[in-house]
Parts: C-alpha cells; sequence; structure tokens
C-alpha cells in the first residue's frame, strides 16, 4: 500500500491523515481479544510491556488505561503494531528513508472515561536525536466526537516546537497546554476522528493531538498504536529516559533493533526476526468481542 499525492499532501499540510479502512475485519477481531488478554494482565510471551499503567485492582474506573510496548508481551499484537504495511505508508507521509518502532500503545477509554491531555509526541523523546515521531493510529471501536475520540489540531505540525507540559492522564482541562503554546495570531481547529472499527489516522510528532472526557457512559473507545521514528535516528546526549535508555548500550549512539525494530526502509530492511516472531504466535479463537461497545 502507498500513499495518493493528495494523501501526502494533505498529511504535510493538516500534520494528519484518515485512512477509514486499514484493519481487515478479522485482525480487528484478532486484537480485540489479545487486548484484554494483555489489560488482565495475561503476557503470552511470559514478558510484561515496558509500562503497565492499569491494574484492575486499583486504576479508577474511569481513568483512561494504557499500556506501552505490547509487542514484547503478545505476538499477537506485535503482528499489528509491527507491521511492515504501516511502516512503509507511513514512510512515504513522513518523507523518511524508513522506520523503526519506537512505542507502541493500547489505549483504553473506558464508558465515562477520562480525558488525555493534548499534546505533541516528538516533545516526549529529547533524549533521541533528532526528536521525531510518525504515529499510526488504530481504532478497535466505531468512534464518535463524543466518545472521547482523538481529536487533531489541524496544522498544529507547523507551529513553533513546544516544551513538555501539563498532566497527561485526566487533566482538568485537556486543552490548557496547546492553548498556551499556540503561536499570536494562530486558530485552535479540533478535528474529531470519526471512523468505524478498523480504521486508522497517521499523525506527525509535531501535530498537537489529544482526547477529550467520553461523554457515553455506553460506549468505549479502545485503540492501537504505533509510533514510530526514522530509522536516521539515534540516541541523544540529553537526559536518558527511565525506562526506555536501559535499552541503549554502552559509548553507541545507534538504537538496537532488539528493542526498538526497523519495520521497513527503501533498502528492503526489515529486522530478520520479526515475520518468526508474529507469526509465533498462539492461535486465537474468534468469537465474541469480549467487552461488547
Amino acid at each position: 500500500m502507498e500513499p495518493t499525492g493528495e494523501q501526502i499532501e494533505a498529511y504535510r499540510r493538516d500534520g494528519f491523515l484518515v485512512v477509514e479502512d486499514w484493519l481487515p475485519a478479522d485482525e480487528v477481531e484478532r486484537v480485540r481479544v489479545h487486548f484484554h488478554r494483555c489489560f488482565e494482565h495475561q503476557w503470552e510471551t511470559g514478558l510484561a510491556p515496558d509500562e503497565v499503567n492499569y491494574d484492575p485492582a486499583t486504576t479508577p474506573p474511569n481513568r483512561t488505561r494504557q499500556l506501552c510496548n505490547v509487542w514484547k508481551a503478545d505476538r499477537t499484537l506485535a503482528a499489528t503494531t509491527l507491521a511492515e504495511r504501516t511502516a512503509a505508508f507511513a514512510a512515504a507521509l513522513a518523507d523518511v528513508p524508513g522506520l523503526r518502532l519506537i512505542q507502541d500503545n493500547m489505549i483504553w477509554k473506558p464508558p465515562s472515561g477520562a480525558a488525555l491531555l493534548c499534546h505533541q509526541d516528538a516533545a516526549y523523546l529529547p533524549w533521541l536525536d533528532p526528536p521525531n515521531m510518525t504515529t499510526c493510529w488504530m481504532a478497535l471501536d466505531d468512534t464518535r466526537a463524543d466518545t472521547g475520540t482523538i481529536f487533531y489540531v489541524r496544522g498544529s505540525n507547523g507551529w513553533p516546537r513546544a516544551p513538555l507540559g501539563g498532566t497527561f492522564h485526566a487533566p482538568e482541562d485537556w486543552l490548557a497546554h496547546v492553548r498556551a503554546s499556540m503561536p499570536s495570531g494562530a486558530e485552535l481547529e479540533l478535528v474529531p476522528i470519526e471512523v468505524p472499527a478498523g480504521g486508522a489516522a497517521f499523525h506527525d510528532g509535531w501535530t498537537f493531538h489529544g482526547s477529550p472526557p467520553n461523554e457515553r457512559a455506553d460506549a468505549q473507545r479502545r485503540s492501537i498504536i504505533s509510533h514510530m521514528v526514522s530509522t536516521t535516528t539515534r540516541w541523544g546526549d540529553g537526559t536518558p529516559h527511565p525506562i526506555y535508555s536501559r535499552y541503549r548500550r554502552p559509548g553507541e549512539y545507534e538504537l538496537d533493533g532488539a528493542f526498538f525494530p526497523v519495520m521497513w526502509d527503501r533498502a528492503g530492511r526489515r529486522e530478520p526476526w520479526l515475520d518468526a516472531w508474529c507469526a509465533d504466535a498462539a492461535p486465537t479463537a474468534v468469537g465474541a468481542d469480549p467487552v461488547a461497545s
């Protein structure tokens, strides 16, 4: 799959691109099953994700739930977040020679779930040189503006780069940081992403985005996300990341493909172990959605 010229133009102008038909229905169903297994802390590989921001016993019921780097914990989920098609399509949008996964996410906003801060992804990567990100956000439910879907600030990828600010989970005002960061004369044009399950949105690392509270008590919003960086990205000399810098080899600046795998590049490179890792997933009996919307 390759983006059209019109799609590339829209992505670079607006900072995002919506693709309504991205994941096939059978893949959405498989991902939903394994999505819920991971949120129940069932790790198919025996390895926990790098970040587990959800504990069923202690997390407030309205808090948006998050797991990071589930590809290490479940190979069915890895097949989606590490898909070659995603990196090839995104690299063409971003005009980079290739992309590697820096982190994947699973986000579960429950009925009446709290907001997530409107932020820029690349601002969270000062430990990389250069800070950058290209993201594919994939919906596992039909999304609507009132179910706490992701909102993009159109054109904000062209604004000056802002420092980190605000509280990411359950902020009092999910738009406070972007309003404080807007350049003089700019407009806050918010675009809700309303797609069917299996739809996707690609966005630039400097595009402001976030999600308001879920206004519905009868609907949830689940998504799986691939956060990618250019294959030219290296470790920076700044403050190390408290989690991901543990994967840096002493004295080296190259990102290690064992932990930040190359998904695709123009030379045809892809980590040679990726396809076998994803193919080793145990067969999944796909039936009813574990949590009905």
